[in-house]
């Protein structure tokens, strides 16, 4: 497969730059993977699609305040931080990046400053910073790490407050994410008491999104393509309700692809350890009421993954899954068509564009049955 092949003309206006007023005032497609259809609703209705016993999954990591800008010299730069080596040590995405050496030193608001000590590809550093809670800092003085297609000023205090709201689930809790897990933020707390009154099950887990969320694909061949690992937990709760769900014909939703991709790698490393293979990373720890019979054994516990859903890829758990409408030539467009068919998919889109769906973080959403 070519990575061109899954390509589409999108229109600018139609990226979202602003959250709307009401989470749940979103849009929603819902496609029918069964009969090749496709129908527009609201969010507002995601609960009306769910039976007593249904089991959703959300991701409930939470993102860091991980943007800011600092100078080096007469300079102002752009720093993204995506991953904590030790207290005070911090890998860093920045631009302009050709300005920045190693013994550099950057001086950021709040009087807190670092020494560039690393150097990588791509606009890669590693700063040392003077304090060792620099997470601590970042909740005063960074911004919501918002991707590049949302247009805001440099260092915009104005909208930052809204931003680090928003830009957030309701129901994060696990923080670590440099980018939202963006199919869970139309959800609000009402929207969980209406799943909840309707007997619908939840289980959480966390997936720490990181760069390879922005990771584009630099090859032309879709197989070729090696994504970059994320860090995941799945609690023995989850784990337990996964497979009583599977066990008992019962649907389950996954809410976004970092709940999809937890849940498939989940299943492949408690299919390793059925098999005897070595599973990857942490232990799998009691069994915590779990059911060794089940088809599906999930291995709970915090692994890392750098699975790569594609077409032609077998899915072992997730039979639903409420998504957003996602960047061209994009991983995250792939994994949707593995789900529900390139060529549905593709209709789908040329229908969202016609029917001015909002795309992308802060735009509208598809539920695929």
């Amino acid at each position: 497969m070519l990575v061109k092949e899954y390509d589409f003309p999108l229109p600018p206006e139609l990226i979202a730059q602003k959250p709307l007023a009401r989470r749940d005032d979103s849009r929603m497609m819902v496609v029918r993977r069964k009969e090749g259809t496709f129908a527009h609703a609201a969010f507002r209705d995601f609960p009306d699609y769910f039976a007593a016993g249904d089991l959703l999954v959300i991701n409930d990591t939470k993102v860091i305040p991980a943007k800011i800008w600092g100078r080096r010299g007469g300079s102002l730069i752009e720093f993204l931080l995506f991953k904590q080596r030790e207290p005070g040590t911090w890998e860093v995405l920045c631009r302009p990046a050709r300005k920045i050496r190693p013994g550099d030193r950057v001086d950021f608001p709040g009087g807190l400053s670092a020494e560039v000590i690393e150097t990588g590809d791509e606009g890669r550093r590693v700063l040392k910073f003077a304090v060792p809670d620099v997470l601590g800092r970042l909740r005063d003085i960074g911004f919501a790490p918002l991707p590049p297609y949302i247009k805001r000023p440099k260092n915009d205090d104005g909208g930052r407050a809204e931003d680090l709201n928003r830009y957030q689930t309701t129901y994060a809790e696990n923080e670590g994410a440099i980018a939202a897990p963006t199919a869970g933020l139309h959800f609000t707390p009402d929207t969980m008491e209406r799943l909840k009154a309707r007997g619908v099950e939840a289980a959480r887990v966390t997936l720490q999104v990181g760069l390879a969320t922005f990771q584009p694909l630099r090859v032309e061949r879709v197989e070729d393509h090696r994504m970059l690992e994320e860090i995941y937990t799945v609690p023995e709760e989850a784990a337990a309700a996964v497979e009583r769900a599977k066990a008992g014909g019962r649907p389950v939703t996954a809410v976004g692809t970092t709940v999809v991709r937890t849940l498939e790698s989940a299943a492949r490393a408690g299919e390793a350890g059925m098999t005897g293979d070595a599973a990857p990373a942490a232990e799998a720890g009691e069994s915590g009421g779990r059911n060794p019979a089940a088809e599906i054994l999930i291995a709970p516990g915090t692994r890392g993954t750098s699975l790569f859903i594609y077409p032609g890829f077998e899915f072992k758990v997730v039979d639903r899954l409420l998504t957003n409408f996602h960047l061209p030539q994009s991983t995250l467009l792939m994994l949707i068509s593995a789900f529900a068919g390139r060529e549905l998919i593709k209709a789908a889109y040329e229908e969202a564009v016609r029917k001015k769906y909002r795309f992308f973080s802060y735009g509208d959403c598809m539920l695929i049955l």
